[in-house]
Parts: C-alpha cells; sequence; structure tokens
C-alpha cells in the first residue's frame, strides 16, 4: 500500500508540472504529450499494483466476496494464477509501449542505442505475455476438465434398467459392440 501512496504522490507531482508547464506557456505540443504519457503509465502501474494486490489476495489467500457487487471488477470472478500471470505481463507490455513511445517521441534527444534496447525489451516482453496467453489456454480447459470430473456423478441404476438387462441376458445370445458402430457377426 505504501508503493500506492508513492503513486498517488508521483500522479500529482507530474500533474502539477504538467499544468505549470502549460500555463507559464513553457510547453510546446511534444513536452504535453510527454507529460501526459508519463501520467498515464504512472496510472498504469498504480492499477497494475491494484490489479496484484487483489488478485493475489483472492488467488491464494482468500475470497473477496464482492459477488453481485456493483464495483466488482469482472476478471475477478474468474481469477486464478493463469489468469493473474496474463493480466500482469499484458499489463507490462503496456507500460513498456509507453516507454518506448515516449523514446520515439524525443527521438532526437533519445541515443539510438537506448532505441535499439528499448524496442528489443518490449518484443522480449511481447514475445513473453504472448507464451503465457498461449500456455493458460490449455491448462485452464485441463483445469475445467479436472474440476467438472470432480464432480461429476455416475448415473444411478434404476430396477427397470437391471431387470431389462437380467432378461435380455437370459434370452437372447448378447452380440459384442465394435467400435465404429458395426456389430460383430
Amino acid at each position: 500500500m505504501a508503493a500506492q501512496a508513492v503513486y498517488v504522490y508521483e500522479f500529482f507531482g507530474e500533474l502539477r508540472s504538467l499544468v505549470h508547464g502549460v500555463v507559464a506557456g513553457h510547453s510546446d505540443e511534444n513536452m504535453v504529450m510527454l507529460a501526459v504519457l508519463k501520467l498515464v503509465d504512472v496510472v498504469m502501474i498504480a492499477n497494475l499494483l491494484i490489479m496484484v494486490i487483489v488478485g493475489g489476495y483472492e488467488t491464494f489467500v482468500s475470497r473477496i466476496g464482492l459477488h453481485g457487487h456493483k464495483d466488482q471488477p469482472e476478471w475477478l470472478s474468474h481469477v486464478n494464477s493463469n489468469v493473474l500471470k496474463v493480466k500482469l505481463a499484458m499489463a507490462i507490455v503496456g507500460i513498456s509501449s509507453i516507454h518506448l513511445l515516449q523514446m520515439f517521441v524525443s527521438i532526437h534527444d533519445t541515443p539510438q542505442q537506448e532505441l535499439i534496447w528499448g524496442t528489443t525489451i518490449h518484443m522480449a516482453f511481447i514475445l513473453s505475455a504472448c507464451i503465457l496467453a498461449y500456455m493458460a489456454g490449455p491448462m485452464e480447459a485441463k483445469a475445467m476438465t479436472l474440476e467438472q470430473q470432480a464432480h461429476q456423478v455416475p448415473p444411478q441404476q434404476t430396477p427397470a434398467d437391471l431387470t431389462g438387462r437380467a432378461t435380455q441376458h437370459s434370452s437372447s445370445p448378447v452380440t459384442p459392440r465394435v467400435p465404429g458402430g458395426d456389430q460383430a457377426s
């Protein structure tokens, strides 16, 4: 929570400098855009912290119990460690995108080596997020299948079923079933 307070302080500091620069007339269009990108970056990181705190608590500690509440985040109803990892990776890609955009907006002031490294690291984040999302799909499907199998109740046999089988076995020979639907002759 202390980190969240630091980002709130950072946000208002950036907002104050943006307003001061615009009012004083010291800001051009690029400086305003960079300042707004910094504000967006601070908000995204603060939201990431909230997502990790709430999602981690919900996944690893205890259910929060917001079902049906108007302020419940949509993703919280089906959060698990896979969903949390993918959301975290996508948030990191978004934050990295903001940083990369800031570098390219001020391309004349950014060294070429820094641009190359920033782009390479951003591509690594994208690749990692794609791999996590790809792996989460089959893992989620397997978990759902296992959960359904664990909760599945075997069908109950009725006395009529048992009687019908007894008469069938006693009155006519049983022909075995062959895979594919044909009966053996």
